[in-house]
This record gives structure tokens, sequence and C-alpha cells, in this order.
């Protein structure tokens, strides 16, 4: 893969050893699915990567919704950092 792990949950953790969090798990996402729209480009025709790929932005999608309603500024917070919902 294109991206860091760790430097993807150093950067959204809540607390040291933390690696599950709702915020560290939207972030590991949105770098994968980053990752595989360029994968996209290149391969127009991958179906079966593009099955992954709606799933983890449906995984995604039901992660912010977690999280925005359990801790509204964290939300807006982590979707400001990550660039998404323009």
């Amino acid at each position: 893969m294109s991206f860091d792990r760790s430097e993807v949950i150093k950067k959204h953790q809540m607390h040291e050893g933390d690696v599950g969090s709702a915020p560290v798990q939207i972030a590991l996402l949105t770098a994968r699915i980053n990752h595989l729209r360029s994968h996209f480009d290149a391969h127009k025709h991958d179906h079966h990567s593009r099955r992954g790929l709606l799933k983890m932005v449906g995984r995604r999608r039901r992660l912010l919704e977690y999280l925005k309603s359990r801790d509204l500024d964290r939300y807006r917070a982590l979707i400001k950092d990550l660039g998404l919902r323009h």
C-alpha cells in the first residue's frame, strides 16, 4: 500500500495505544479508499476491487454516523481534517 498505517493511526488516535476507535478506523478506511481510487484510474475494468471499494465506503459511512451521534465536535474535526463532505 502507498500509505503508512502507523502514521495514520498516530495522527488520529485518542490516546496512546488506541488503534481501534472510530476516528482511527475512519482515517484508515479513507486512506485505503483514496489509494483504490488511484488504482481505478489505471484499471477501469477491475470490478471485483470496485465492489470492495463500495463496501469500504459503506463501512466508513456507518462509522461516521456513529461518531456523529456520539461526539459531534470530534466528527466535525475529523471530516475537516480528512477533507470529506465538502
